[in-house]
């Protein structure tokens, strides 16, 4: 186990909307984060953890800045989980997650740039299922387990 990285924000949305919210906090179970749209649908899908890099990628090859959250993203972090094969387990905060697939490409991502879902067809961001429910905060150490 060691550190890679940090929480840099966190968000939730809220069922019937697509406008992410940000927490200083959330609550995970095995259901995924409380009080997110996707609380209690399949638990492969349930957590959308983006790296800081999809943002800085989208800057540096289009020119565009995106809000923080436009990703649909419920972690945003400092470290690039994207080469992580399903089933490595990240510890954040008192919670445990297991990366089970990276995301799919939405098309709402085209609303402020046709360009962004191409170019960030494999750099959006891994989903995650909660394997051990707990507390994550922006600002926790993201911790590896080999």
């Amino acid at each position: 186990m060691h550190a890679v990285g940090k929480v840099y924000k966190l968000f939730i949305t809220q069922k019937g909307t697509h406008t992410s919210i940000e927490k200083t906090s959330v609550t995970v179970d095995p259901k995924g984060i409380v009080g997110d749209k996707h609380y209690g649908t399949p638990a492969e899908r349930t957590v959308l953890i983006t790296s800081l890099d999809s943002y800085m990628l989208a800057e540096e090859q289009l020119s565009v800045q995106m809000p923080h959250g436009y990703l649909g993203e419920n972690l945003l972090i400092d470290y690039n989980p994207y080469h992580l094969p399903a089933g490595s387990q990240l510890q954040i905060g008192s919670a445990m997650f297991e990366i089970t697939q990276n995301c799919t490409l939405c098309n709402h991502l085209s609303k402020l740039d046709k360009r962004i879902p191409k170019l960030l067809k494999d750099d959006r961001g891994v989903f995650a299922k909660v394997v051990k429910e707990g507390e994550v905060k922006a600002g926790d150490t993201i911790l590896r387990l080999d």
